[in-house]
């Protein structure tokens, strides 16, 4: 976007009475509903590959400790991401699921 339609697309929204920084805090907020379907089906997915991983396991399969490894990754993974961001510097990227 060009520095000049950035412009009047911020002097439009205030022509109307809503701040540009309410409008990006809204998204956010959207964002954040989003994420809670997303990592919830994360979890169950890598709780079902553990247990898919334990059960090759024991019938003697040797593909069984990857799929335990992937569902723990899978299932850690909004944890994971938002240790990484942390450190790195990078708080304000991290946006937390609202339930």
């Amino acid at each position: 976007m060009t520095p000049l339609l950035f412009r009047l697309s911020a002097l439009t929204a205030l022509s109307q009475g809503r701040p540009v920084i309410a409008q990006l805090q809204q998204l956010k907020e959207g964002f954040g509903t989003a994420l809670v379907l997303i990592f919830m089906i994360g979890f169950f997915w890598g709780v079902m590959k553990i247990w898919s991983g334990a059960n090759a396991i024991s019938k003697g399969d040797s593909e069984g400790k990857a799929g335990i490894l992937a569902g723990i990754i899978i299932a850690a993974a909004a944890a994971i991401m938002g240790a990484l961001f942390t450190i790195f510097g990078m708080q304000d990227a991290v946006i937390t699921p609202r339930f």
